[in-house]
């Protein structure tokens, strides 16, 4: 008899069990605009008792604020109480307000877009005023770029600085050093005597920021401001200082000077190369030309190479500032080339915060660039120890095939002290390879380890000593804590948002806003989250309609872990057009819970082999077939919902898939039996027995595979069949077999159940302590973890890449809630990673 049981004998509650009452879920896009038309642009009709239409004061104003709207729908008041046109003015406000919504969208993406096919850099005074202090060759009283001059004369602000910054205070360190600079430019060749006179006295007035060690200073400050105050001093240019303080600076670097002296190393060489700008005579220039690049250029830096032309004439030098006054007219950028590492920490940003998948194409192009550049092992990549490692981290976390043999230069601790950044303690180069580090995909990769070693040990004394410069200790203090295999992407993107730097400047030797769009990624990703937000909240009211329409709530022995399994669903499967997978994942993750808990505690021997016997009988059961109460519960609540899910399934994939879910669920319901016998006989399995019924029974099954066929790719059934399927389960589920018994260990022992590391124990014959034993399975956590990603990461294999991801993000979730305890099993654990995601809006600095 086809369905008998559960649609004759059920209330209607359950016989719909799995549906959003009054109709059946829709599919995602459908689902979608569901929620896009009810709780975000909702509006109330008039009441009959006259009330005035209105907008809740919440959503709806608050997306269009988000979007940069200035638009308000016209006032509702003029719309008479009662008015039968009530219905048709709500739609028009909805599709008027979606529409504004969407052209601000869109154009927002269009400004981002353009910023990531082409890094707009700003100009940079500084280095402008360097390059135009450079003569002409053969005509040492002619300035040989002529036009770096005229912009000096036309662009200094009323105060008498020079700076491009729009953001914080009009003086700070780089402005005094940019406008020392521009005031040499023009001494040197007698013009601008009033805006010299407008400079000095805006240095003036600002000269005690120098010797304030409060604020923060462009790299080599303290060497090339006093050098360039001595230059001046020496060129008769006076400033409305006190003597004594122009004395102290000096003083001060002199001393710099002679501890610099003392040094002897390769990073110290390269550092006094890089600040020559402000050294002059006292350098030997020919050492300095050491470090010139293939492009002609020292350090990329136009000021340096100008310093270097000005003391040392050399054509390739002069090529280079050539094509760079020729790409940027009168000014020049702080650096150049700097094109990869702002396109690279531009797609870090949207990773970061949530949106890459709005720009996949533009972020395809720019790693294809950036693994073009990595093949040719191009300057641009390879020179700069950050960009180095970010683009290795990028590209291998975006299936590039790279080799972290290309950072065995920074296999040891004392290379990175003996280069520029190790010598200018770069904290954002150390966190960059502590990152990179991590993302390892084979036992062989020692010289990841080795990174991994050094750069954490010296984050950890950094924010034990000194603290962290140029970067936010919480940055720092977050990676160390949770490396990227144990974040959820949701709860990651939510606190990159709220901390994200929308200034998003870039330290050098002067100041550099590469990321002009920084803005505009912020204003995007929080409309984006918002939106998600809601979508969110109503999924959520959805599954908890579910719960009581299938009676679930009234099983006493089941724990009630709705909350935590939407969590894990929306916090990595987080697009809001992936409903049907979410509702899928979240669904089946509370059932599989259900289940866990009856073969626990809740069923007797009689109660579990009814429940197998049904699954197995499946359209075939009889109403009464239940032995139990709690065994028609459960099973109907199976048999409703796995039905459901596998009509969407099946109408995603274009094929039948329902039957392969049932056989997941069956698959699982006979591993559980097979260790529930294991306890009631005190069977003693074997290591290798307790693994292959274990990965089964740890119930990831149910909640994984039935998300892949809602996840928009075809999942052919040859693939499903495919041993890369079976491997992808295999090593997900290992991982999370293993993290449940290391965390449980005593909680399960007190239960007198036997997991992998009392198993270790036992079989070693007592030659295995349980500290022993749990080191061991720790290390086969990492080497499936690591098997895994190699696995997702890997081209060209019959499970597509968003399937795969699947596996990868359960991995994350499974490391999220064993990370310090059965998370699962303690509340308190996951209770703000709930709300954060789900209920709490973003918190944005004002």
């Amino acid at each position: 008899m086809s369905n008998a049981g559960c649609s004759s004998v059920l209330p209607a509650p359950c016989r719909q069990a799995g549906h959003r009452a009054p109709l059946p879920l829709p599919a995602a896009p459908q689902f979608v605009a569901r929620f896009r038309s009810n709780r975000r642009l909702r509006v109330t009709c008039a009441s009959a008792a006259g009330h005035v239409s209105r907008i809740p004061p919440t959503e709806a104003r608050r997306v269009r604020s988000l979007a940069g709207s200035r638009h308000r729908p016209p006032p509702l008041t003029r719309i008479r109480s009662g008015t039968p046109r009530c219905a048709y003015v709500e739609k028009m406000l909805v599709a008027e307000t979606a529409s504004l919504l969407d052209v601000h969208r869109k154009d927002r993406e269009a400004r981002i877009r353009k910023q990531l096919r082409k890094v707009e850099l700003p100009p940079s005074p500084y280095d402008t005023a360097w390059v135009a202090m450079v003569p002409l060759r053969g005509s040492p009283h002619t300035p040989c770029f002529p036009q770096c001059v005229e912009w000096i004369l036309q662009n200094q602000h009323e105060n008498g600085s020079w700076d491009i910054n729009d953001f914080g205070s009009s003086a700070n360190k780089n402005v005094l050093l940019s406008t020392l600079a521009c005031v040499l430019a023009l001494e040197k060749w007698n013009l601008g005597q009033e805006h010299i006179r407008k400079g000095l006295h805006f240095i003036g007035r600002h000269f005690s920021l120098v010797m304030d060690e409060e604020i923060a200073a462009p790299t080599g400050f303290n060497m090339i401001f006093p050098g360039m105050l001595s230059l001046a001093i020496g060129a008769g240019l006076q400033f409305p200082v006190r003597q004594t303080d122009i004395d102290g600076i000096l003083h001060q670097w002199e001393m710099e000077l002679k501890r610099q002296a003392g040094q002897k190393s390769y990073g110290r060489e390269a550092y006094m190369a890089y600040v020559s700008e402000g050294l002059g005579n006292l350098l030997d220039w020919n050492e300095v030309m050491k470090f010139q690049r293939k492009n002609g250029s020292v350090f990329n830096s136009p000021s340096t190479t100008a310093a270097a032309l000005v003391h040392n004439y050399d054509d390739k030098a002069l090529d280079y500032l050539n094509m760079v006054v020729s790409k940027f007219g009168g000014a020049v950028p702080t650096v150049y080339p700097l094109n990869m590492h702002c396109k690279l920490s531009m797609v870090d940003s949207l990773e970061k915060i949530g949106i890459s998948r709005h720009f996949s194409s533009e972020i395809e192009g720019i790693l294809d660039m950036a693994y073009s550049f990595w093949l040719q092992r191009d300057e641009e990549i390879m020179m700069d120890v950050a960009t180095c490692a970010m683009a290795f981290r990028l590209l291998r976390m975006n299936r590039y095939d790279v080799s972290s043999d290309e950072l065995s230069h920074l296999a040891e601790a004392s290379n990175f002290h003996n280069s520029l950044q190790g010598y200018l303690s770069d904290t954002k180069s150390v966190l960059e390879l502590y990152k990179a580090s991590k993302v390892c995909v084979s036992e062989h990769e020692l010289i990841l380890d080795n990174i991994g070693n050094w750069s954490g040990s010296l984050l950890s004394e950094k924010l034990c000593s000194e603290g962290v410069q140029g970067l936010p200790i919480l940055e720092v203090e977050y990676a160390l804590k949770f490396p990227f295999y144990t974040t959820l992407e949701r709860l990651d993107h939510k606190r990159n948002i709220e901390h994200f730097d929308a200034r998003g400047s870039h330290i050098l030797k002067t100041e550099c806003l590469p990321y002009g769009i920084n803005q505009e990624l912020l204003a995007l990703a929080v409309e984006d989250f918002t939106f998600s937000q809601s979508i969110y909240q109503d999924e959520l009211l959805h599954l908890d309609r579910w719960v009581k329409e299938n009676r679930l709530d009234q099983l006493q022995f089941a724990r009630q872990k709705l909350t935590y399994c939407y969590l894990s669903a929306a916090a990595t499967i987080f697009p809001p057009e992936l409903s049907d997978a979410r509702i899928s994942w979240a669904k089946n993750g509370v059932l599989t819970t259900v289940v866990d808990d009856f073969f626990d505690v809740g069923g007797s021997k009689e109660e579990l082999e009814n429940l197998i016997a049904l699954v197995e009988k499946w359209d075939e059961h009889h109403k009464d077939d239940f032995c139990s109460e709690q065994v028609r519960i459960v099973f109907c609540a199976l048999y409703t919902t796995v039905n459901q899910l596998g009509s969407i399934a099946s109408a995603v994939q274009n094929r039948d898939v329902k039957n392969h879910l049932i056989e997941i669920w069956l698959h699982l319901l006979r591993s559980m039996m097979t260790e529930a016998e294991w306890q009631r006989s005190q069977y003693v399995p074997t290591m290798e027995e307790y693994m292959t019924n274990g990965v089964v029974s740890f119930a990831l099954g149910p909640i994984v595979l039935p998300a892949l066929y809602c996840v928009g790719e075809k999942l052919l059934g040859s693939a499903v069949k495919n041993q890369e399927y079976s491997e992808l389960f295999r090593l997900m589920s290992t991982c999370g077999r293993l993290l449940n018994d290391s965390q449980g260990f005593e909680r399960e022992g007190s239960e007198g159940k036997l997991n992998s590391v009392s198993l270790l124990v036992l079989h070693s014959g007592g030659s295995m302590s349980v500290e022993a034993a749990k080191n061991a399975i720790q290390k086969s956590i990492v080497a499936s973890r690591r098997d895994l990603l190699r696995l997702v990461l890997k081209e060209g294999t019959v499970v597509p890449r968003a399937c795969k991801e699947l596996f990868w993000k359960m991995c994350k979730i499974l490391h999220l809630f064993y990370f310090r305890t059965d998370g699962f099993s303690s509340p308190k654990e996951m209770a703000s990673a709930v709300n954060a995601v789900i209920n709490e809006p973003l918190k944005l600095p004002s």
